[in-house]
């Protein structure tokens, strides 16, 4: 998993294939709880997915760019694209079965 900014997002996000976008803040319970999970799902999905990180309070402009009001949210895409949004910390079973649909 690499941390990604408002300037080196869009090289970022794959333009083939499935991206996990988590956009959390340092200072939220949540997101830091959120960690382990997103580590866990890198280990599971290896390179099959591609896992970036963005801190909220340091890409304000991708942050608003794609309607993140909430941490933790996790966007999938899909060939560049966003096709699902998870806002919360979510069981790992919810993020298993959201990137199944795209793989």
């Amino acid at each position: 998993m690499r941390e990604v900014n408002d300037i080196d997002f869009g090289m970022a996000v794959r333009s083939s294939g499935v991206t996990l976008v988590d956009f959390g803040a340092t200072w939220c319970p949540p997101c830091r709880a959120l960690e382990p999970v997103i580590e866990q799902l890198a280990t599971e999905y290896g390179e099959r997915v591609e896992i970036v990180k963005v801190d909220t309070d340091e890409s304000p402009e991708t942050t608003s760019a794609y309607g993140v009001m909430s941490n933790p949210t996790v966007i999938l895409f899909n060939d560049g694209q966003p096709v699902e949004k998870l806002v919360g910390l979510r069981p790992i079973d919810v993020y298993r079965t959201a990137l199944a649909r795209y793989l």
